[in-house]
């Protein structure tokens, strides 16, 4: 077995003391192997270290343990009863580096614990002695925390120097003996005694010296920086409230300018002229306290305020200005020209999308009675109750991998296009981030129904979706960007119920297609599967590859999503890709997680090592610079728990909205009235609508039966007639796949209202 790697002195408590301890596990394993993490009083262990982010095996608190010796090796932790560990280290020293730490921490635990009770009112008594004019919560927090590590570090200094105490009484009484000893038979084991004993009261000294040396640090450290904060405290006060006064002249001042060019403007207007000599006077007056104003316009403009009027605010003032002075006209014709192309639209406010909705009702229900008859069967089938939906439909689900539809923003302006493919790749991965926490089914749209995602004025993006098939049910969609991309793709969902899991099978390509570069990148989608359908929390995971093609260039990035071990050591949820140019050469090597973040790296260089492995396999090792972020999942919104994990984005899917198309599924009134809490009623509205879907199905098929009983139709795998009213079906000719492209009309049809082809679906 190799040796722990521990450090070489006890770390002082506080810092984090971590190593590899054999611990009694049962009578058939015996003693095993685990890694140790002793911090803040608080002893953890690990099956491995790749362990400590997410899986604890066990914590014991030291405030109220016991710790005893057995033998040179072994030793034991209990907390009373509760909780035992029976704990070997490799050797005796090892195991008094252990010991030495945990009476530290357990020492340190229990002060902690006896003063938590008064600490607030110590904190309270302490707050009035901040000077006025001071920061208080910045200025007296630093204050508290600098005074609480310094007592901690000479608590730190009286438990190493009892423990010294201990250890050197221990050695005298050794030595002692030792002179007292007849040459017989014992001297050998009383020599091996004292050197032990002197190995210890040198391994507890280090720690002694460490931290006293800490101390002296941290005081001359925290001595020269309250000086300088002091300093700064007092100079930045000094300036605020010149700031200040600065300020309140410069507002008096730009209003009596604004007042006076109202009256001008007035005078003007009514009149028509003015007398020769007055007015040029007061012309010159209203010009020179005006522009004296405007030199100081970013202070104004940086004042804190509504983010939606700024474009709007600074227009005017760009127009002041020009009509005021007109030699200086000259500088803001960029910003003229720019407010003449833009519409009067996009200088209106933004609108205010809803950041709630209802609270999840808590219904129960007989999951098995539903399930057991649907074992085997494809899940687009089964009648389902809206219990175990979410209440937006697959079009809008499919919408929302435009969440992180920055990542394509910054894949437009790269130069590179083995960069670009590092943000398609980032963007590949982040449509699974929102899944994380959605066991919800979404409703299977009908079809014919469509969803629009328009977010050109905030984002610069607008999406259309539709239902264009419904055995087997297909979605198409089409999102183009004024920042340079058009993204779209047509996604048949194939789903397996196996008893204990749900596999959802996505299947179809992904097209980004970029209008600078004119790279065209496809990719498909992995495997998602459901867990502990009938017993247990459900939990959902992606596995499988995901190969982002370059169709242009011959680009490819191979990523891979790792399965969920309970067995594995490597990170949750973890995404591992490569970039490869045309010819094979590593470019970037992408690696992170799906439900959190992904990192890039550059490539500088790449061997092949392993040869000698067990399997005879050969490992790529890629050298590498610093990873850079790439993308990170945004937070979720408060109150997710209560809203189906919704994000940001997902609570303002199904907003109502009134210009949008009959057929989009806002309008949809089982999906309503479950978002609205009435589940039962939106049970009866969910079988009514399947059932005059059913209806209109057949007459279709009646319909298509009697055309083809007199001419043999071209597409003799048809069961009716039905053609998508947006999006016509042709051959991708980079994947030779049927797909359904987006043949236009739609957004035209929006502005002129004009709704006439549309069926009547809901």
């Amino acid at each position: 077995m190799s040796e722990p790697k521990t450090p070489t002195t006890p770390t002082p408590p506080g810092d984090t003391y971590k190593g590899w301890v054999f611990k009694w596990t049962n009578y058939i394993k015996g003693y095993q192997r685990r890694w140790f993490v002793l911090s803040n009083g608080l002893l953890s262990y690990y099956r491995t270290q790749a362990e400590m982010g997410h899986t604890c095996r066990g914590t014991i608190n030291l405030a109220t343990a016991t710790i005893t010796v057995d033998d040179a090796c072994n030793f034991v932790i209990s907390n009373g009863g509760a909780q035992t560990y029976h704990l070997k280290a490799s050797c005796e020293v090892e195991r008094q580096r252990w010991i030495t730490a945990l009476e530290l921490a357990k020492a340190k635990a229990a002060r902690m614990q006896a003063e938590s009770d008064d600490s607030g009112d110590d904190f309270s008594t302490s707050s009035p002695s901040v000077a006025p004019g001071q920061p208080e919560g910045t200025q007296n927090s630093e204050v508290q925390s600098a005074l609480r590590t310094l007592g901690n570090k000479v608590e730190d200094l009286r438990t190493c120097n009892d423990l010294i105490l201990k250890h050197g009484s221990a050695l005298q009484r050794s030595l002692s003996e030792l002179d007292n000893l007849r040459l017989t038979g014992e001297a050998g084991d009383k020599i091996r005694q004292v050197t032990e004993r002197a190995t210890l009261f040198r391994i507890t000294s280090n720690a002694m010296i460490n931290a006293c040396r800490d101390f002296l640090s941290l005081a001359q450290a925290h001595s020269k920086r309250w000086q300088k904060a002091l300093q700064a405290e007092r100079e930045q006060r000094v300036r605020l409230e010149e700031t200040l006064e600065q300020l309140a002249k410069q507002h008096n001042h730009l209003e009596r300018a604004f007042r006076g060019a109202a009256q001008v403007n007035a005078v003007s207007d009514n009149k028509g002229a003015v007398v020769p000599g007055k007015g040029e006077a007061s012309d010159e007056d209203d010009d020179n306290e005006f522009f004296d104003a405007m030199e100081e316009a970013p202070e104004f403009i940086t004042v804190p305020a509504d983010p939606q009027f700024h474009k709007r605010s600074s227009s005017n003032v760009s127009g002041f200005n020009s009509e005021m002075c007109p030699d200086d006209q000259s500088l803001n014709e960029e910003p003229l020209a720019m407010n003449q192309e833009s519409s009067l639209q996009e200088l209106l406010p933004l609108k205010k999308r809803r950041t709630r909705i209802p609270d999840k009702p808590n219904y129960s229900l007989n999951l098995w009675s539903i399930m057991k008859n649907c074992i085997g069967k494809e899940l687009s089938k089964i009648p389902m109750p809206v219990n175990f939906n979410e209440p937006i439909s697959m079009l809008q689900r499919l919408s929302e991998d435009l969440e992180y539809h920055e990542l394509l923003d910054k894949a437009a302006k790269c130069h590179s296009s083995l960069e670009q493919m590092c943000y398609v790749a980032a963007f590949s991965v982040s449509s699974y981030s929102t899944t994380v926490h959605r066991t919800g089914k979404p409703f299977n749209p009908l079809l014919g129904e469509t969803y629009e995602l328009d977010r050109r004025r905030e984002s610069g993006y607008r999406s259309l979706c539709e239902q264009v098939s419904h055995h087997p049910p297909a979605a198409a969609h089409h999102a183009i960007s004024d920042r340079g991309w058009v993204l779209r793709q047509e996604i048949t969902v194939a789903s397996k119920f196996r008893g204990k899991y749900l596999s959802i099978m996505p299947l179809g390509t992904i097209h980004a297609i970029f209008e600078k570069s004119k790279n065209h990148y496809t990719w498909k989608k992995v495997t998602t599967t459901v867990h502990n359908i009938i017993v247990g929390k459900l939990w959902i995971d992606q596995s499988g590859e995901i190969d982002v093609v370059n169709q242009t260039t011959g680009d490819r990035c191979h990523l891979k999503f790792a399965p969920y071990s309970y067995f594995s050591r490597d990170v949750a949820r973890k995404v591992t890709g490569v970039v490869m140019d045309k010819g094979g050469k590593a470019h970037y090597v992408l690696s992170g997680t799906w439900d959190e973040k992904l990192e890039f790296s550059r490539v500088m260089q790449s061997s092949r090592g392993g040869e000698n492995g067990t399997e005879g396999k050969q490992k790529t090792v890629y050298q590498t610079l610093k990873a850079r972020e790439v993308w990170r999942k945004n937070p979720l919104p408060e109150g997710a728990e209560t809203m189906y994990y919704f994000t940001t984005l997902a609570l303002t899917l199904n907003e109502p909205e009134d210009a949008v198309a009959p057929t989009d599924s806002r309008r949809r009134p089982d999906q309503r009235l479950m978002e609205d809490g009435r589940w039962d009623e939106a049970n009866t509205e969910k079988q009514r609508l399947e059932e005059k879907q059913r209806t209109a199905r057949r007459e279709r098929e009646r319909e298509f039966a009697s055309h083809r009983s007199s001419s043999q139709s071209e597409e003799g795998t048809a069961h009716d007639n039905y053609r998508a009213l947006w999006f016509e079906r042709c051959e991708d000719q980079n994947t030779g796949e049927q797909v359904h492209i987006y043949k236009g009309g739609y957004w035209e049809s929006k502005e002129r209202c004009t709704w006439d082809g549309c069926p009547d679906i809901f």
